[in-house]
């Protein structure tokens, strides 16, 4: 038996601005992690990493990430948030997911230099995605502009993949700029 959906509930509002909040927060933290970690690098600003251990171990923002996506997930699992709860949960998953994803290329490559190629393009596979789940309509409410649209986006991410493959891209040229910062940078 199907159910109705009040639009005009709390419920229904929060649960469409939702993938807004989530990306938002998403690309924020991503251009504040990368802006800080230049400025810390090209010695604008203080060393504010945290260094552990005898060896001072650096701690990176991928594990910051892990956990606040461990906290997020077991409160979505055993708490059942609603309204401004889970508001704030989506607001924390988004930065979580972006601290994680914005060092996702020290994922493939363990002691790789910070300005990896795959950090960068799995942030802007994760942003567009979640750009899609943000604007797009439910499947079957698809307008014929809406599938011509659909079509021009899978298109672009063909296109991007070719483009990946080649490695023509603005970061890998400025990939020994950002080499060079990093060698220099605090330890």
């Amino acid at each position: 038996m199907p159910t109705s959906i009040d639009p005009d509930s709390p419920d229904t509002k929060v649960r469409v601005r939702l993938p807004r909040l989530i990306l938002s927060a998403f690309v924020l933290t991503f251009i504040a992690a990368r802006l800080l970690v230049f400025a810390i690098m090209a010695r604008w600003i203080p060393d504010l990493y945290l260094h552990v251990g005898a060896n001072q171990t650096h701690v990176h923002h991928l594990n910051y990430g892990i956990f606040l996506l461990s906290f997020v997930g077991a409160y979505l699992l055993l708490g059942h948030p609603r309204g401004k709860n889970l508001e704030r949960a989506g607001i924390i998953y988004g930065i979580g997911l972006a601290l994680t994803f914005d060092e996702f290329g020290m994922w493939l490559h363990l002691g790789g230099a910070y300005w990896q190629r795959g950090s960068f393009d799995a942030i802007v596979v994760i942003a567009s995605v979640l750009s899609l789940i943000v604007v797009a309509p439910k499947l079957r409410h698809f307008t014929w502009r809406e599938w011509v649209t659909t079509i021009a986006v899978c298109l672009a991410v063909g296109w991007f993949s070719i483009l990946w493959a080649q490695r023509v891209h603005l970061v890998e040229r400025l990939s020994g700029l950002f080499q060079r910062v990093e060698t220099t940078s605090p330890r």
